[in-house]
């Protein structure tokens, strides 16, 4: 598959850091063995050879236990009281220490653009994203890259240093609040977007953090739920998502979760920072917590928590002097210590910000440029589901069109909770909600992207009016007569609260079934984030997932519905037809946590929501691996998506033995150019036999054009975990695969025959 050919900007680094390999030479082995991490952590000969590490160290061993603690805890500055001179508006700030030249960290939340809820730093406007999905729905990691950089290069000129950025969390449950801002439900896609994506970031010379570290596959109760997994489930699907991710994209800092992991809380579970993290992965930089996330001092300090986040929400700060004293009393080692503070400048020297501080004042930004990053992204994204009759593209000829609901006059929807960006050219619809966790940082907010205005631009001849959807007869009057009416429907998700379903809202369904029954040709667009159910999709002519898509979506979508840009998406999540075709039909914990928010509402006494067991008994089967497995026939299937063209494989040939290898030809047999994103998928797993994904690639062809395309395999995807072993390991057998246009579609076949093949963790 594609990704970005981009030098680490850790390697970057090491070119230029050959004198910090003379300073680790004179080092003292005493004095080196010290330097080295902690029990259950990367051994020592894993650093012995690395310049970075060595001169993170010097300069660990130059600073007093003062300097030390104060980097190993940070502030959350809506709440800091006096705050610093220099603190801006935003998520964190952990003073540095300017006599080392060691910089002071300065973090915003950074998924979908350099985020501002709420507005903390007035007018301060950012390039807004589509979503997470919609990213991961492109098939592309080369755009990851772009718009992790256009991401990173806003950050650095607004001065900040650290992104709260490449979530990875796969999609376990359709109705997860946070489904938006991550990346879909298979290990390797998101891998490799995540770790793209990082890339970009970093290459600005700041920090982006992977999160939420692990298994935070829903939103209730995400302060006290315990996520419980077997240990080979969770490697085959989270864990393996961000190993491959960390590879990639070399991230500075992990973010770990707010909930229980197996009984421990994933900011102080040793098996997931130290044991899986820092030893197995050998992982060199550091680990952040989430804001108020934190429960302990030593506990967390030996379990592999480097850095004390937002200090203000947790219960107490953890880090500061309570560490200090834990230091004191010897239940926290000066090693100790060192080895966190050591972490914090791996990432800052390894990504190049030590020696390219961000400026001091803010820098200008060319938005108009960055601006088309993000349409590109909402067009490669968008995925066509349904396209009967040829309904689209909409002929020039078209007289009269329609637009109905979602406020499709004034903008698109965009997801909510830390992720939320104020973009560029403001917000035209932002409703308050009136009560829950999300309540206090949190709007439903729309973009000013205006799909009637982008229409009118794209049909100059045509009467194009639009009408708000709130009464069905009214909106099925109005269609009669149309050469197209186009249905927005919204169903809108955020951080901090779960989807009570994944059915419209606000009696959407009547709304679309009564515009179908007065126009044949009427057309839905889908801005959600994630599946919704479509109880009306016999009676539409055609149905566009746009996803949230971002401050130019308006643009994106009028270019896709006029013809001017192919449709290319696929979908990185299975659409199920019935909510109860998931391994769970809704949140567990939603109903308990309502009952308090309502009777909060009331003016009542209530909560908080007690401890609970989220059990995964999915396990490893994420997604269309379980669709597979219970035999069950989605509404829309992984990968899945339609184009303007049509396009044919051919000349299938595997190589096999050591490692799998396979490559084919793939034809656009239409009249347009288009791209397509064919799959490989492999059957494999003694523990658990399963469909996995092994490769993929986006591929841009003129009409009649052929390309080859080679799959080389990762054999961690075909692989078992053995815990005995413990570590990868994949038998010596005969594995069917298929080549296709998604999941379950077996355009070519056939079987490889692998040798045996075993690696640690």
């Amino acid at each position: 598959m594609t990704t970005a050919a981009q030098p680490s900007s850790a390697l970057r680094i090491l070119r230029r850091t050959s004198a910090a390999v003379a300073l680790l030479a004179l080092l003292p082995a005493a004095s080196l063995a010290q330097t080295m991490p902690t029990k259950d952590s990367a051994p020592l000969a894993a650093r012995a050879n690395d310049p970075v590490w060595a001169r993170a160290d010097a300069l660990v061993r130059q600073m007093t236990l003062d300097e030390k603690i104060t980097y190993l805890h940070g502030l959350f500055p809506p709440n800091t009281k006096p705050a610093p001179a220099d603190m801006i508006p935003s998520a964190g700030y952990v003073p540095g220490v300017p006599r080392l030249k060691i910089p002071t960290l300065r973090e915003s939340d950074a998924s979908l653009g350099v985020a501002n809820q709420v507005e903390q730093r007035k007018g301060d406007t950012a390039t807004a994203l589509p979503s997470g999905l919609a990213l991961a729905a492109t098939f592309e990691p080369k755009l990851a890259y772009e718009s992790g950089a256009m991401i990173g290069a806003e950050a650095r000129a607004k001065t900040f240093n650290v992104l709260l950025a490449g979530g990875v969390n796969l999609t376990r449950d359709p109705w997860a609040g946070r489904n938006f801002e991550y990346l879909g439900e298979d290990p390797l896609l998101a891998g490799e977007m995540a770790g793209a994506s990082i890339q970009g970031v970093q290459s600005n010379h700041i920090v982006s953090t992977i999160k939420h570290f692990a298994i935070n596959s829903q939103e209730t109760g995400r302060h006290v739920m315990d996520a419980r997994i077997g240990e080979a489930d969770l490697r085959e699907s989270d864990l393996l998502a961000f190993q491959i991710a960390i590879e990639k994209g070399q991230p500075a800092s992990v973010m770990c979760a707010y909930n229980k992991i197996n009984g421990d809380w994933g900011c102080e579970n040793d098996f997931l920072l130290n044991k899986v993290l820092k030893r197995d992965w050998n992982y060199p930089g550091w680990v952040m917590s989430d804001w108020g996330a934190v429960h302990s001092t030593t506990k967390a300090a030996l379990a592999g928590l480097d850095q004390q986040s937002g200090q203000e929400l947790d219960k107490q700060i953890y880090f500061g002097d309570d560490l200090k004293a834990a230091v004191a009393k010897g239940e926290v080692s000066q090693a100790r210590v060192d080895d966190m503070v050591r972490r914090i400048l791996y990432g800052v020297i390894a990504t190049g910000l030590i020696d390219n501080p961000t400026p001091v004042e803010a820098q200008p930004i060319d938005y108009a440029r960055n601006a088309k990053v993000a349409q590109s992204l909402a067009e490669r994204g968008a995925v066509l589901l349904k396209n009967d009759r040829d309904l689209l593209p909409l002929a020039k000829t078209a007289k009269k069109i329609v637009l109905v609901g979602a406020h499709a006059d004034v903008g698109v929807l965009s997801g909510g909770g830390s992720s939320q960006v104020r973009s560029v050219g403001g917000a035209p619809v932002e409703i308050p909600l009136n009560g829950g966790e999300a309540a206090s940082f949190v709007r439903v907010t729309w973009h000013a992207s205006s799909p009637l205005k982008a229409i009118k631009a794209a049909y100059p001849n045509a009467e194009v009016s639009y009408v708000d959807g709130k009464d069905p007869a009214t909106a099925a009057a109005a269609v009669k007569g149309a050469d197209l009416a186009i249905v927005f429907a919204w169903h809108w998700q955020t951080e901090a609260q779960d989807a009570p379903s994944i059915a419209l809202p606000e009696n959407q369904d009547a709304l679309i079934d009564a515009v179908a029954g007065a126009n044949k040709n009427s057309l839905v667009v889908l801005e959600t984030g994630g599946p919704v159910l479509m109880p009306w999709l016999d009676r539409v002519g055609g149905v566009l997932q746009a996803w949230y898509p971002g401050q130019r979506g308006g643009e994106a979508v009028a270019g896709i519905l006029s013809g001017a840009v192919n449709p290319s998406g696929r979908l990185p999540m299975t659409f199920p037809r019935t909510e109860d075709q998931a391994p769970r039909a809704s949140a567990p914990g939603y109903a308990e946590q309502a009952a308090i928010d309502d009777a909060r509402r009331a003016g009542k006494e209530a909560g908080p929501i007690k401890g609970f067991p989220v059990e995964y008994g999915e396990g490893a089967a994420v997604g269309y691996r379980w669709f597979a497995e219970q035999k069950l026939q989605p509404l829309y299937p992984f990968g899945y998506g339609l184009s303007y063209t049509s396009f044919g494989y051919k000349n299938l040939k595997v190589e096999d033995g050591d490692g799998l290898k396979v490559s084919f030809d793939v034809t656009n047999t239409g009249k347009v150019a288009g791209a397509d994103a064919p799959q490989l998928y492999v059957t494999a797993g003694k523990r658990k036999s399963m469909v996995r994904l092994a490769g993929f690639q986006k591929v841009d062809l003129k009409p009649g054009e052929t390309k080859r395309l080679t799959f080389s395999v990762d054999p961690r995807v075909l692989a078992d975990y053995d815990t005995a072993k413990p570590g990868w390991t994949l038998p010596a057998g005969s594995y069917p695969l298929y080549v296709g246009a998604h999941a379950g579609d077996p355009a070519l076949t056939g079987f490889a025959k692998l040798k045996a093949w075993s690696r640690k963790p």
